[in-house]
C-alpha cells in the first residue's frame, strides 16, 4: 500500500502514511479545512464555471 501523501511504501506505525511527516500533513489539512465533506444539500463549488467580470454581479 502506498502513501496518500507520497506515495511511498506504508510503515505499519505510520498506516495508512509512511511517516509522522506525512501523518502530519494529513491532519494539517485537515484541520485547515482543506478536506471538506459538503452538508447535505449544500452545492459543491463549480470550480469550472468562469468567474464575473469585475464590478457586474451575476445574474
Amino acid at each position: 500500500m502506498a502513501c496518500p501523501i507520497c506515495g511511498k511504501p506504508t510503515r505499519p506505525e505510520w498506516r495508512p502514511f509512511c511517516s509522522k511527516r506525512c501523518a502530519d500533513l494529513d491532519l494539517s489539512r485537515w484541520l485547515g479545512e482543506d478536506y471538506r465533506i459538503p452538508a447535505a444539500g449544500e452545492d459543491e463549488p463549480d470550480d469550472d464555471a468562469p468567474a464575473p467580470p469585475d464590478g457586474e454581479d451575476e445574474p
